[in-house]
């Protein structure tokens, strides 16, 4: 195989990504979950966490979230003490709705470092629409109340965010989400950008991909400067701004940029061992995309094995695995 400008065979990844459940309480009208579940239903044990961790020494950072919410899972408390006592930095995405006070009080005595409360609405009306429960409320009173019980305790964990997948149904209430977060009291807002399958709502008529000009353009600024008057940071994923992660790249090969099969590994509920959290959002052949599984090999056996190797070669070139094409048009790296 030729090694390309990147190695085909890299040092092991420094970030985990590692599902703890498959499960959800709501069927979120963007998410491939709601209308093809590749897996059964499952929330993997502790141990298995730590079997997947054991063999990356070089570990920075462990996302234990997928496709599901965490706080079904109640082993989750014990998960996340496993992962600090490896002095890694956690983190999980949740839809809010299950955080209660019990759960407040548990992820600030296991140590989580940031908690990434996922709302693309501003009103309960068109939350409705997209997570397809009427659960706006409830989940705004929760955060309100961790906010308040944070202070009640005095720290500073989990760092607090909110983050809003864009589309042409919901982008006008982006700077009424920035005021709300304010009024709340959490610091952070991130846009993100549709993956989009043909499921759902999610669709190429939803996303915003190449509008960075005209009314989406004036409604991020709108936000921009809610954000400043308000003292929050507004921000996009992808570590950039959210104007600059809808504009259009002038890449034939847009795929040939991403770097996580070169620095992170992805586990689903079931051990099977995938490209990275987009992967699954992006392509429905799922047994096609995955790397290695968990039950026959370790995670360092797979990220060093051939069929990894492969994967990324194929990467590099002009004809890379059919979840990174679609990647790389339908959502834009």
């Amino acid at each position: 195989m030729s090694q390309g400008p990147h190695p085909l065979n890299p040092p092991l990844p420094t970030n985990l990504y590692f599902e703890v459940t498959n499960r959800c309480n709501l069927p979120c009208q963007h998410c491939v979950r709601t209308f093809n579940l590749h897996e059964e239903e499952r929330d993997p044990l502790p141990e298995e966490l730590r079997r997947a961790a054991g063999g990356l020494p070089e570990l920075r950072r462990m996302v234990l979230h997928g496709i599901g919410e965490p706080l079904l899972n109640k082993n989750l408390p014990e998960m996340i003490r496993f992962a600090k006592a490896r002095g890694v930095w956690v983190l999980f995405n949740s839809n809010g709705t299950l955080l209660n006070r019990s759960w407040q009080d548990a992820l600030i005595d296991c140590g989580l470092d940031e908690l990434r409360i996922s709302l693309d609405a501003a009103t309960p009306e068109t939350f409705e629409k997209i997570r397809g429960a009427p659960s706006f409320g409830k989940i705004i009173a929760n955060l309100r109340q961790f906010v308040a019980r944070k202070a009640e305790r005095g720290v500073s964990h989990p760092r607090l965010s909110l983050w809003f997948v864009a589309m042409e149904s919901n982008i006008h209430e982006l700077p009424a989400l920035v005021d709300l977060a304010a009024d709340i009291g959490i610091p952070e807002v991130y846009f993100q950008r549709l993956v989009y399958n043909g499921l759902g709502v999610a669709q190429k008529t939803q996303s915003l991909h190449g509008q960075a000009e005209g009314t989406v353009r004036g409604i991020i600024e709108q936000a921009v400067a809610h954000a400043e008057a308000r003292g929050v940071r507004f921000g996009a994923s992808g570590a950039t701004t959210p104007l600059e992660s809808l504009r259009l790249a002038d890449d034939p090969r847009p795929w040939s940029r991403c770097r996580r099969p070169w620095t992170s590994s992805y586990v689903t509920a079931h051990g099977k061992v995938l490209p990275c959290c987009i992967a699954p959002f992006a392509h429905q052949d799922f047994q096609g995309m995955v790397l290695g599984d968990l039950k026959e090999h370790s995670l360092d056996e797979i990220w060093n094995g051939e069929t990894y190797q492969h994967f990324r070669e194929r990467l590099q070139g002009d004809d890379p695995h059919p979840c990174c094409r679609t990647c790389g048009v339908g959502w834009s790296l």
